[in-house]
């Protein structure tokens, strides 16, 4: 079978999830490469109706490794209440099927804080974000003043780096944006009760997936968004903040020696429509 990209021609809205949560019965791995929370894909199975924002869609297979890779925009309020909503449903989430890759970025507070003040700023000059931090949190990626939550594994380490970085935003929600600086304490507070919950989850995602790809496991790598919304290839300025486009799933998953044979990106209801029947028949 080898592995698949599933990735959205258009806008983001062309029901990926759904296809994802068909396919991934037959995939070993679920693997989001880019992207944060704010995007959903949305799925309806004997759980009920789920709106899926950062876990891989595959997560209602039993069996399946789901995996955020070191490209995902790691928002930690949002991936723990997404875990906690589906654990409170019946669907298990726990380390054997949810792996975080230890070089995937955190996106903190500020983050959508300043999100939200930017485009407030811009007022009818807006981007039209969806206020979940992610072009500040990519921004900052690309200055290399994100903390990795690997780092959650070396306590004093991390608590010493946030508090740098907040340092240095507290500088820009004042000086820039007038607005009320974030206390440490508060900020300590917040990771107390997200960031060291996902401990358990977090490993070496690209030495996971290339010990899959040795022993010839089936991978599907689901992206967020659609081709229109990658940074570099897509309607710019009104993208996304990371690239959507398959292309990116060697350095968004840590797997760079992975090789893609199927890209499914058409949104032709045609052409799902008889791979669905397809894939029932086969059943």
């Amino acid at each position: 079978m080898g592995n698949c990209a599933i990735v959205g021609i258009n806008w983001g809205d062309e029901g990926k999830g759904r296809i994802v949560d068909l396919l991934s019965k037959r995939y070993d791995y679920v693997v989001r490469y880019q992207g944060g929370g704010n995007a959903g894909h949305t799925v309806i199975n004997e759980y009920g109706k789920f709106a899926l924002h950062l876990i891989p869609s595959g997560i209602f297979r039993k069996g399946v490794i789901n995996v955020l890779g070191n490209g995902v925009a790691l928002d930690p309020e949002s991936l723990w209440e997404e875990i906690e909503n589906l654990r409170s449903r019946g669907v298990e989430v726990n380390e054997s099927n949810l792996k975080i890759s230890d070089r995937a970025s955190l996106l903190f507070p500020w983050h959508k804080i300043l999100d939200t003040l930017e485009e407030e700023r811009l007022k009818d000059k807006k981007y039209g974000s969806t206020k979940q931090g992610i072009a500040p949190f990519y921004s900052d990626k690309y200055q290399k003043k994100t903390v990795l939550i690997g780092e959650l594994l070396y306590s004093k380490h991390f608590y010493e780096h946030i508090k740098d970085i907040l340092e240095w935003k507290d500088l820009t929600l004042t000086g820039v944006y007038h607005a009320k600086p974030i206390e440490y304490e508060e900020l300590v507070k917040w990771c107390e009760t997200y960031i060291n919950k996902l401990r358990p989850f977090i490993c070496d995602t690209g030495k996971l997936l290339k010990k899959a790809e040795k022993e010839g496991k089936n991978i599907l790598f689901e992206a967020q968004l659609g081709s229109l919304r990658d940074l570099d290839y897509g309607i710019y300025p009104y993208t996304t903040s990371s690239n959507t486009l398959a292309s990116f799933i060697p350095l968004g998953s840590g797997l760079a020696s992975v090789n893609v044979e199927t890209i499914i990106e058409e949104p032709d209801l045609k052409e799902w429509t008889a791979m669905v029947e397809r894939i029932k028949a086969s059943r």
